[in-house]
């Protein structure tokens, strides 16, 4: 885990994981100006409400939740009507 992963990866999704600022906090004072001047930036967009802490679904979670919105829940839907 670097910080540069750990940034990317919050921007990308808007959130970051406990486990994550856990490290971040435990890791600070090795940082370099970079990974540090990244570390803040996390800090005030977190404040900012822009990434939110949290945890990230796996792709085959997503994948899951997908195909259950938009094909199995309106099927399920249009057959209850139906009947109605």
């Amino acid at each position: 885990m670097t910080v540069g992963e750990i940034f990317l990866e919050s921007l990308s999704t808007g959130v970051i994981t406990e486990r994550e600022v856990n490290w971040l906090a435990a890791q600070q004072t090795n940082f370099d100006r970079p990974e540090e001047a990244a570390a803040i930036r996390l800090g005030r967009l977190m404040d900012q409400g822009e990434i939110n802490l949290g945890c990230r679904l796996s792709e085959s979670m997503l994948h899951h939740q997908e195909v259950l919105v938009d094909w199995i829940e309106p099927l399920g839907r249009r057959r209850h009507r139906a009947a109605a």
